[in-house]
């Protein structure tokens, strides 16, 4: 392989691996400021103590991933230095700024305030405590505002001027508020959202199937699929409207997804198809007769734009068109399971006893079914993108470092191996969290006495 995939797969291993964790943590840190206040408002105390169980299990879980999230993250900036020198030497005016943006203001607050939320109950008064929670919370949204806004700044530029091959910013606003920037930002908010509900939801009916979940654990699942059940039309809706946006910016994107070689009028939607970039075809196509055409241009008869049309400048079809379906696999499945799910629990009087083992198996077995969703869902934006880094200005290949394609694949070794090692890592000890959830709760310090108002 030639140094430049080479240096494509290593980056897209440590993006792989970090996304997940940022996934978790956004969406994450708002549930817990909603278990923290429904502990605050519940008069009755063993409600109260279940509502304070679930906030304490799982600020551990936000923990161990806001760990591997801040580790990953810091090995993928390296990469812009090691794998792509001339993006920031190009770019840098404009990736810099919002990459520091980033950790002033977002990394900072989530790192300022965590510690008050994982130790600081009976430590601080309530009101301190509420706020940090608050605080770490919008501190993640921060964090995945300005990334973000620079990813989507990449693939729908704005705001600049290209001087002597370098960008410089003429608008701040425009290049933030890019044109995908809102569907993006939306898509991954409930994304996130949605990633969150089903590991809340997998690891509470884990605990139901072991028996071994707290009084928490059938409120938990409740949140979780009351999330899946709420969120995934909406997020089918932002979802179009992402798509509409990408059809106008970047039309061969679209025509990737859809398998569509040929301008046509009424184009297919394709269930499955074999895309052959050599003859330019599709092998073994099932499809509807003119959805696509009615997805996209909500018209029949509207015409879609063919890859032919944009020959030394479309993305690998393949990739693309496969993660697309997945992505909506996926989330079909998801929703499925979270409508079926809710309605059963509601008919069983919100009695988590009395759930059929069937439907905790199928929570438990979609645990991470978020991250899949997810990671199929990027790979369709950032392989999508291809050829360029910066979408129709800058091509990737014209930014990749020189370093031998041998060193590129010891270190992509080495990243996979120790990235394998601590996803199975992470997941076993989610297992072992979720198994003894009041061990897990147990090991946190006992809280220390305020001093009196005299005594300070």
């Amino acid at each position: 392989m030639d140094a430049l995939l080479l240096a494509r797969m290593q980056f897209a291993a440590n993006i792989s691996f970090h996304i997940l964790f940022p996934t978790i943590t956004i969406a994450l840190g708002w549930l817990l400021l909603f278990f923290r206040w429904r502990y605050l408002r519940a008069a009755d105390a063993v409600v109260k103590q279940s509502w304070l169980a679930a906030y304490r299990f799982w600020t551990k879980v936000f923990a161990l991933s806001f760990a591997l999230g801040v580790v990953s993250g810091i090995t993928m900036s390296f990469q812009f230095g090691t794998n792509w020198p001339g993006f920031m030497e190009r770019v840098g005016n404009v990736a810099g700024p919002l990459l520091g943006y980033e950790v002033l203001t977002a990394f900072f607050l989530e790192a300022g305030f965590l510690g008050i939320m994982l130790f600081g109950h009976g430590r601080v008064s309530e009101r301190v405590h509420f706020v940090s929670t608050f605080l770490v919370a919008l501190g993640t949204t921060l964090s995945a505002f300005w990334i973000l806004a620079l990813n989507s700044w990449m693939q729908t530029p704005a705001g600049h001027e290209v001087i002597d091959g370098e960008f410089h910013v003429t608008n701040w606003l425009q290049v933030i508020f890019n044109p995908s920037f809102p569907y993006r930002f939306a898509h991954t908010l409930l994304a996130s959202a949605l990633t969150c509900g089903f590991l809340m939801a997998g690891l509470s009916a884990w605990q139901l199937i072991k028996r071994s979940g707290s009084a928490a654990a059938p409120r938990v699942l409740r949140v979780g699929l009351t999330l899946g059940a709420v969120l995934i039309p909406v997020q089918i809706f932002v979802g179009d409207l992402h798509g509409l946006n990408t059809l106008e910016h970047q039309p061969q994107k679209v025509a990737a997804m859809e398998g569509i070689w040929q301008t046509e009028r009424g184009a297919p939607l394709l269930l499955f198809a074999i895309p052959d970039e050599t003859a330019r075809d599709n092998h073994a196509e099932i499809g509807i007769p003119k959805l696509a055409s009615l997805i996209l241009k909500h018209d029949p008869e509207g015409e879609i734009r063919g890859l032919n049309e944009f020959q030394g400048a479309h993305p690998p079809v393949a990739p693309v068109f496969f993660a697309f379906r997945v992505m909506v696999g996926v989330g079909v499945l998801m929703l499925a399971v979270s409508w079926a799910g809710w309605w059963i629990y509601r008919r069983r009087g919100w009695n988590a006893e009395a759930l059929p083992k069937m439907l905790l198996w199928t929570l438990a077995g979609m645990t991470f079914s978020g991250w899949v969703a997810t990671l199929a869902g990027w790979y369709v934006t950032e392989i999508g993108r291809q050829p360029f880094i910066v979408y129709g200005l800058l091509r990737t290949a014209d930014v990749a470092s020189t370093v031998p394609g041998s060193m590129i694949a010891l270190t992509l070794t080495l990243y996979v191996t120790v990235y394998l090692a601590l996803i199975v890592s992470y997941i076993g000890v989610l297992k072992y969290m979720a198994e003894k959830p009041e061990q897990t709760i147990a090991d946190e310090p006992p809280p220390v006495a305020l001093p009196t108002r005299s005594a300070a």
